[in-house]
């Protein structure tokens, strides 16, 4: 049976404890990790978010009643322990914060009996990602998912402490919104009071924050909670929390200034990283050239090489044929990979298939010199030394090449350069690189909405210089607009804002909304406008993404409290679920199980 507190007060954290308490009496609570009967001794496990400690339990110190409370312990059973610190007798656990100390019982008190649960409580847990979701509530007793929302409290709170002394403010955006959507789709929450209507729930405060600017706060921040209604991967989530800011009077450099120093202490803080600065920056046009990413991870080679001129006139009808179309030939070099099997080769191939490719070309440069192809017999000898020469090719090197319209050699050789960079063993997981990608294009033609779209979003300046080509060539126009990428990831975005009327009014054209189209969506922040408005740009990170890579850990969900599952459901709940009709009928909807009134 449970026992109350009866007045007992918690005076340390199980891993708080030291050799410098020994001969200190302490009162621990906790879970009970394990317990060890040996007789006339009983050794415990006692767990709490700060690790564990050993407790030891003789009749002797603690009497006939309390050493038979120690005999019914089981793993996760909550108890209060009132003992004296002691140096340990046997050997110091090295693998324990605590290891050279134990507490000696003269108490205890069983607060919380437990069931045996569904998975052992330890850390690197090999139990299926679903059921540990299921059961997230004991997951989260794991000292490894403990500590990285420990370690993520820290940076919240460092956050707000740098922003603070760098005279921002934080101030809180509505989650009740006006659904604009330009981009993801947004989760729609109808309203009872306004029939037929429905509130938006924020993509990202991005509006709101501009009509800060318009009302003097000069520079906001803001650690919010984020929902986009899309499909998940390993780092994103339907809600996700990002650090949003925003500053006035300002260009490019003043917010990666900002920025620099800002990830320079939060990791210094967080994990004693020493980031150095200034973090280096590429251009959008040089990353994708170089590593087929926006988002390039930069603890490898294995760069992408233009071999377009180098194949011109060749035989080979793929490679002719992709630069007849406009496209491009691109490959890059395998070092030491020669002796790949054909069925890994092949195995490459369809990895490349799916991401858009046709095929892939290959070229194996033997250790005698002589070449292993699918295309050789289309060059000649020549032909083929020109091609190894420009790819920096060698004896033991495999050539991989794609050839077809930019955006998709871009996509399958920047991701199989990922992939063959995993294979090979060439990234470095202990190494932590910053990069600033900077002059993103403005605009992207959508074949599905048969129209330029916003890369960023409709509120992104563009760089002056660019300005000419607004009405001439759109798709050449590039943005005042920068991302952080930290190994491969992209941590954050932002951009300089539009703030000239006639600028914005053009966006709008070449996105072709009309006049009455753009004031039904952003009509409020248009009006704000009109009444004097800063030169202002901004930023959001992803809190939940630099979280995850400070830590090493593979998704976000292993640094989020109660994170969703694939197709965005919760396991813990069971939401979204079915609501009863009357519910429904309040807020004026219908769905196609519910009866209609007559």
């Amino acid at each position: 049976m449970a026992e109350a507190m009866k007045g007992l007060h918690r005076s340390h954290r199980c891993a708080e404890l030291g050799m410098q308490d020994v001969g200190t009496q302490v009162t621990l609570m906790g879970w009970v990790q394990k317990q060890r009967n040996k007789g006339g001794i009983i050794f415990v496990d006692l767990r709490d978010r700060s690790g564990i400690i050993q407790i030891i339990f003789e009749e002797s110190d603690c009497g006939a009643e309390h050493f038979a409370k120690a005999e019914k312990l089981r793993s996760e059973f909550v108890i209060a322990v009132v003992g004296q610190v002691e140096k340990r007798a046997g050997a110091v656990n090295e693998n324990l914060a605590t290891g050279g100390i134990e507490i000696r019982a003269t108490q205890v008190r069983i607060l919380s009996e437990a069931e045996t649960p569904p998975f052992p409580i330890e850390a690197d847990s090999r139990t299926r990602e679903e059921l540990r979701l299921q059961y997230r509530y004991l997951d989260l007793r794991r000292p490894d998912l403990q500590r990285n929302l420990i370690l993520r409290s820290s940076i919240a709170a460092n956050i707000r402490r740098f922003m603070t002394q760098e005279g921002f403010l934080e101030i809180e955006t509505p989650i009740l919104g006006k659904s604009t959507p330009e981009g993801a789709r947004d989760y729609l929450v109808p309203s009872r009071v306004h029939p037929g209507s429905f509130y938006g729930l924020p993509q990202s405060p991005q509006l709101f924050k501009q009509l800060l600017m318009c009302s003097g706060f000069d520079r906001y921040f803001q650690i919010a909670k984020c929902f986009r209604d899309e499909d998940l991967r390993a780092d994103r989530q339907p809600e996700f929390t990002q650090l949003d800011m925003e500053l006035s009077f300002v260009d490019v450099d003043d917010v990666i200034d900002v920025n620099e120093r800002l990830l320079q202490f939060v990791c210094k803080e967080a994990i004693g990283l020493e980031v150095q600065l200034p973090i280096p920056r590429m251009t959008w046009k040089e990353a994708m050239e170089r590593f087929g990413s926006d988002k390039p991870d930069t603890r490898f080679g294995m760069e992408l090489v233009n071999v377009s001129e180098t194949v011109r006139g060749c035989g080979f009808g793929v490679f002719t044929s992709a630069l007849e179309a406009g496209g491009s030939v691109r490959g890059i070099n395998a070092k030491g990979q020669t002796g790949m099997p054909r069925k890994k080769i092949d195995a490459l191939v369809e990895f490349a298939k799916g991401y858009g490719a046709k095929g892939l070309a290959y070229l194996a440069v033997q250790e005698d010199g002589s070449y292993k192809s699918s295309f050789a017999k289309f060059m000649t000898p020549e032909q083929l030394e020109n091609l190894v020469k420009a790819m920096d090719g060698g004896p033991g090197d495999l050539l991989l090449f794609a050839a077809d319209q930019n955006n998709i050699v871009y996509s399958v050789l920047g991701a199989l350069r990922l992939e063959l960079g995993e294979q090979m063993g060439l990234i470095d997981h202990d190494r932590f690189d910053f990069l600033w990608v900077t002059e993103f294009p403005l605009l992207e033609w959508s074949e599905e909405e048969n129209r330029f779209v916003a890369v960023h979003h409709p509120f992104t300046m563009m760089m002056e210089e660019d300005l000419a080509y607004l009405d001439s060539d759109p798709g050449r126009v590039r943005a005042k607009a920068y991302d952080i990428v930290l190994n491969g990831v992209e941590l954050g975005g932002g951009s300089v804002r539009i703030y000239q009327n006639e600028i914005q009014e053009k966006m709008f054209e070449i996105l072709g909304f009309t006049k009455e189209e753009a004031h039904n969506r952003f009509g409020f922040l248009l009006d704000a406008f009109k009444y004097g408005v800063p030169p202002h740009a901004g930023l959001a990170y992803g809190l939940d993404r630099l979280v995850m890579l400070l830590v090493k850990a593979d998704s976000i969900r292993e640094v989020m409290a109660f994170p969703k599952v694939k197709d965005a459901s919760c396991l813990l709940t069971g939401a979204p679920d079915a609501v009863d009709h009357v519910q429904l009928q309040e807020l004026h909807l219908l769905t196609a199980d519910c009866p209609q009134e007559s």
